[in-house]
């Protein structure tokens, strides 16, 4: 008999969650890296696919292979190709490590592969598009570890304002009195690797329009080898799902020793078929495609009826 040809390497995850898409690829301790193409940010970079060589930001939740293997790799692409410099952002606690692979890199080549690090602390923010905002926070994994919010920062007329004449709102603004009142809209949030605690009740977290997620173990029996790996257990999504605002929470980084038919089966048997239907898994190709092919169908029907309309 002939070998067999190898198998092929994993297409991405992909999800139209409406204005946005969550595309990847994430397989618990191979690859992790979920880009959002609307926002210019990757989160993580277990490996670098072609479709995330464009976006500006590989925002790194924390320093384990799978989560950060193929960065220098993203840097080298993005220079290959004519992109410019790419932008990696970190926690601050692991500035110096990152730093010190990608230097490593360069000595092996001997040549230097252009980015810029840009390390947060908690508290701290990052402008990566007008009015929209990158913030880190702590979380809590077997190494230095940072989830992400990303928030539009908005402003609105006060309502004692509303309904006066433009003349008289110019008036005040030019009286230095303050005519708006200033507020935020949670879009995303990504836990990267975490075990449950405070910081995903965080408002920027629970409210956020997007929740990212992992969750790495379903087996009624592996809830403390969740804990001794520091990792979420599909109880705690359940848990979390009974407070979280969030329009849609999308999981990731499930192993391959756990089929996604079960995964769906266990998140139902604990958390109810109500909570569980805000729940998509990335990696669920043939439920993620189906359902794409369904809003292409809606979006084309709403073309036809403008279009009958004119």
């Amino acid at each position: 008999m002939i070998p067999r040809p190898p198998p092929r390497e994993g297409s991405l995850g992909f999800l139209y969650l409406p204005p946005f898409r969550v595309q990847g690829f994430s397989v618990a301790g191979e690859a992790t890296t979920i880009s959002i193409p609307e926002m210019d940010v990757c989160f993580d970079m277990g490996k670098a696919p072609r479709a995330h060589l464009a976006p500006k930001y590989c925002v790194l939740s924390h320093g384990h292979m799978d989560h950060i293997g193929g960065l220098a790799y993203w840097c080298s692409q993005r220079n290959f190709q004519g992109m410019g410099a790419g932008t990696i952002v970190c926690d601050k606690r692991i500035e110096n490590d990152v730093k010190g692979m990608m230097d490593g890199f360069q000595e092996l080549e001997r040549q230097k592969t252009p980015y810029e690090l840009i390390a947060l602390d908690e508290g701290e923010e990052l402008q990566i598009k007008n009015n929209i905002f990158l913030r880190p926070f702590h979380t809590e994994h077997t190494c230095p570890s940072s989830g992400y919010s990303i928030v539009e920062k908005r402003t609105k007329l006060k309502p004692e304002l509303v309904g006066l004449p433009q003349e008289k709102i110019k008036d005040l603004k030019l009286r230095g009195e303050e005519i708006v009142n200033s507020f935020e809209v949670p879009l995303i949030a990504y836990t990267g690797d975490t075990l449950p605690g405070a910081h995903l009740l965080r408002d920027d977290v629970m409210n956020a329009q997007i929740i990212i997620t992992e969750c790495t173990f379903f087996e009624k029996d592996h809830k403390q080898r969740a804990k001794t790996g520091m990792h979420m257990h599909v109880d705690d999504i359940a848990e979390w799902l009974k407070v979280a605002q969030c329009e849609h929470m999308v999981i990731c980084h499930i192993s391959r020793r756990t089929h996604l038919g079960q995964a769906r089966k266990a998140l139902v048997d604990v958390a109810g078929k109500e909570l569980s239907e805000k729940v998509q898994f990335l990696m669920d190709h043939r439920t993620n495609r189906e359902r794409y092919e369904v809003q292409a169908e809606e979006a084309l029907k709403i073309e036809e009826e403008l279009a009958n309309r004119t």
